[in-house]
């Protein structure tokens, strides 16, 4: 279920909430009128460690003509 965030327009307080897609708009949990859906930048995440990265799966053999070339091109 997504995370959208949403603003009410009367008290300008910003809250968060988990939503269906399909479901209508949510209410200010603090003075309970109807809140204004703001557009996100969506959720961060972070590739960490070894085999997120094209590099990482080339053949030994890729691998060796690569170190060549870095050799010649000093």
């Amino acid at each position: 279920m997504p995370t959208y965030d949403y603003r009410c327009p009367d008290c300008s307080h910003r809250f968060e909430q988990y939503r269906l897609m399909t479901a209508p708009d949510a209410n200010c949990p603090t003075c309970g009128k109807k809140a204004i859906r703001l557009i996100s930048a969506g959720s961060g995440f972070l590739f960490r460690g070894a085999g997120f990265y094209a590099t990482d799966y080339r053949s030994n053999e890729y691998k060796e003509r690569a170190k060549r070339e870095r050799k010649k091109a000093i």
